[in-house]
């Protein structure tokens, strides 16, 4: 076999990436005045893309980021309105303080382009649907021109994205120049399979597998305590993963865009009655729920009714990160 290794689910990938790097890295590298330990040309596979979210206490991963970022992406914004609500950090990679260049890859994937006006999301998915077996669906992400200032600092990490439909089956894969092992490489995944699996519910197919393909995986020096306590951990506990519907279609995107805003915004309060949308999504908006009650009632904790309209994994995330925002009695 000449293809790299093969992982049944992204958190099977992950510790073995996390565990390649800390013990055996190739490289220690200095990059904008960041040490970090290197392996290159880094490739793995997925099986089952759908079991996108690893379980992992110490990593304490912000499920609601996670979702907020791929339905940034599907919604073809730049904005910093929107993801920074959820990420802060994303200011510092800002030139001009309201919209992000490099890291905003919803342009680039599912905004209007020239010669046709189509996105490339629509160009492939119609190339798809008229040859099955096309070679050439394909989107590029990363532009020649984000090297023309040396001080950019935000130029995209991901070079491309690539759709196969073999036998029934929507397969994906990612190139990187460069990924972050403990932060982006989570959250590229996530967003990337995401994405793969909305287009197999537009096409009508069968969700395949997802390859991820990195020039620099890396880990800053100073995340190596974390990757030590994450790599520490009893084996994870099992979630059920949630499939998304088989009608998904952008009216469900749209749809939940527009609570999303609402709730950022503190307009009003999710219950699920209000949706009218089926329980997958009912269930990611709740998420949004959450943080809004997170963001806009920093002094009291979670209500259980936002919690109970979490499915058990996406609950368990929420108590990781935020266990001091738990209602009483409940522990993570």
């Amino acid at each position: 076999m000449i293809t790299g290794p093969v992982f049944g689910t992204f958190t099977d990938a992950y510790l073995a990436v996390l565990r390649e790097i800390y013990d055996q890295p190739s490289y220690s590298t200095v990059t904008r005045a960041k040490t970090a330990m290197e392996i290159p040309n880094a490739s793995f596979t997925i099986q089952d893309p759908i079991a996108r979210t690893p379980y992992l206490a110490a990593r304490r991963a912000n499920i609601v980021f996670n979702h907020a970022e791929a339905l940034w992406y599907l919604s073809g914004r730049d904005d910093l309105d929107m993801i920074a609500h959820y990420a802060p950090r994303l200011h510092g990679l800002s030139e001009n303080g309201t919209t992000l260049t490099g890291t905003a890859y919803g342009p680039r994937l599912f905004g209007s382009s020239p010669p046709d006006g189509r996105a490339q999301f629509d160009r492939v998915l119609a190339l798809l649907r008229d040859d099955p077996d096309t070679k050439r669906a394909t989107m590029l992400i990363m532009r020649p021109d984000e090297l023309t200032d040396p001080a950019n600092p935000d130029v995209a990490c991901t070079l491309g994205l690539q759709f196969m439909l073999r036998a029934g089956r929507l397969h994906a894969s990612a190139y990187m120049r460069g990924n972050d092992a403990m932060i982006g490489l989570y959250g590229d995944t996530f967003a990337f399979t995401f994405i793969q699996e909305f287009a197999a519910r537009l096409l009508g197919v069968e969700v395949g597998t997802y390859a991820h393909h990195v020039g620099s995986m890396h880990i800053n020096t100073l995340d190596l305590a974390k990757a030590e306590r994450i790599l520490a951990e009893p084996p994870p506990p099992h979630f059920a993963h949630a499939a998304m519907p088989t009608t998904t279609g952008w009216a469900d995107i749209r749809n939940v865009l527009s609570w999303e805003e609402r709730l950022r915004r503190d307009q009003l309060a999710f219950t699920p009655d209000a949706a009218h949308l089926d329980p997958y999504w009912t269930q990611v908006i709740a998420l949004f729920e959450v943080h809004r009650q997170l963001t806009h009632d920093p002094n009291r904790p979670v209500t259980p009714e936002a919690l109970a309209l979490l499915r058990p994994g996406q609950r368990w995330l929420v108590e990781q990160r935020w266990p001091d925002r738990m209602p009483i009695g409940v522990t993570p």
